[in-house]
């Protein structure tokens, strides 16, 4: 046996009998490019959508829907007791019921009473199915387990219908499942709680064609909405002008000014466990909105009257509920010490328990792919972190949140 495929990370990648496994294609090309050494198994089912030979020239491996093909290997304990990851796309109702109760008549169910490692289900299926008490109560054993259920996606489903149940894109749950094996699993110590992200950067109008706004592009927020999928949270992502694909397993509300992220936020915050405010929202907003667009007169420059806008976190401080961790951002221009104390006093203020502070600019932070912050804590602590990739700073501040949970 090769080496180097040794010491690949194994996943198992689970396909059960829904219209949504031709997606799960694209999800085995992403998983064995990045250098996972992915075994399939499909259910028989799924082998009526895509067939066995796509699998095996996609995968490299060989493909086997029974116990009974290679039975002196014992796939059926092997495969799970090897894996580091298991993943389920899509699992359909029938899928998440068997896995519910511990039934194994094929080879991935078998594979998934075995595997002592993280397993992620990315659920697909018809929006009543999803919505049914019996795949509600499948789900939530599963997730008290530890296993990963994301949320399924809203959009077309089969035919000509819409609604919650849709698979999640691929590169979605790749992007959840390479999380859950960066460290060696991710603990699950947000099952069971409701986190609200804000993202993105809002747009003030001034008229019809221009508006104030900033050069957030919410990429630390999904990073945020991501992270604590993984980590077994249900996520409400409140996401203002963002240019990224949903994250897999979040409910999204897309909204535009500093006051539609205001009321969609305080809304989805109520009962909250922890709300992270990442979302840039714009401090000023212009006194009146002209109707149509603003024209150049003799080439002077109209003049703009601001108001403030309401202070988002600051609300959400002042009404927290006991027990609900609220984190705050404050994105900074100035020196490392200036910046801490300006954050520090930003903590107080919005009586937010932690706040990340971060150095911005036109080639810092904002876009870009990495990140470097100081966590301050109400409590006192400051954790000066090193730069980390967005993802990694995100699990550090769900580390901190966690903690602070009751």
């Amino acid at each position: 046996m090769d080496q180097h495929a040794e010491a690949r990370p194994r996943v198992v990648l689970g396909v059960a009998g829904g219209i949504a496994a031709y997606k799960a294609c694209e999800l085995l090309r992403l998983l064995a490019e990045s250098g996972h050494r992915v075994r399939v198994v499909p259910t028989a089912a799924a082998l009526t959508f895509v067939g066995e030979a796509t699998w095996a020239a996609l995968s490299g491996q060989p493909v086997s829907a029974d116990v009974w093909t290679g039975a002196h290997e014992v796939p059926h304990v092997r495969l799970g007791r090897e894996a580091e990851l298991v993943v389920v796309a899509p699992a359909t109702a029938d899928l998440l019921a068997k896995a519910a109760h511990g039934l194994a008549d094929d080879l991935l169910t078998n594979t998934l009473l075995t595997a002592r490692c993280p397993v992620l289900f990315a659920p697909a299926m018809h929006t009543e199915m999803w919505e049914h008490p019996a795949t509600r109560a499948n789900v939530a054993i599963l997730r008290e387990r530890g296993a990963v259920v994301l949320e399924p996606a809203v959009g077309r489903l089969t035919g000509a219908d819409t609604g919650k149940g849709r698979l999640p894109e691929p590169a979605e749950i790749f992007a959840v499942a390479t999380r859950l094996l960066c460290r060696g699993g991710l603990p699950q110590d947000l099952a069971g709680r409701h986190v609200v992200v804000t993202a993105g950067g809002t747009r003030e109008p001034i008229d019809p064609v221009r508006f104030i706004g900033n050069r957030s592009s919410g990429k630390q927020g999904y990073a945020i909405a991501r992270a604590a999928v993984a980590r077994g949270a249900r996520v409400t992502l409140v996401a203002a002008n963002v240019a990224l694909p949903d994250p897999a397993g979040a409910d999204v509300i897309r909204v535009e000014t500093t006051e539609q992220l205001r009321t969609a936020t305080l809304a989805a915050a109520e009962r909250a466990d922890a709300v992270v405010m990442a979302a840039a929202p714009a401090d000023f907003r212009p006194a009146t909105f002209v109707t149509s667009k603003i024209k150049k007169v003799d080439g002077t420059a109209p003049t703009l009257e601001l108001v403030t806008n309401p202070d988002i976190a600051a609300e959400l401080g002042a009404a927290k509920p006991v027990g609900q961790v609220l984190v705050a951002f404050a994105a900074e221009t100035a020196d490392l010490e200036r910046a801490v104390a300006n954050g520090h006093e930003k903590l107080l203020k919005k009586r937010a328990d932690l706040i990340v502070v971060n150095e911005v600019g036109v080639d810092k932070t904002f876009g870009a792919e990495r990140n470097q912050a100081v966590i301050l804590g109400a409590d006192g602590s400051r954790d000066a972190l090193p730069e980390l990739s967005k993802d990694d700073l995100a699990d550090r501040i769900l580390d901190r949140i966690a903690d602070r949970l009751p």
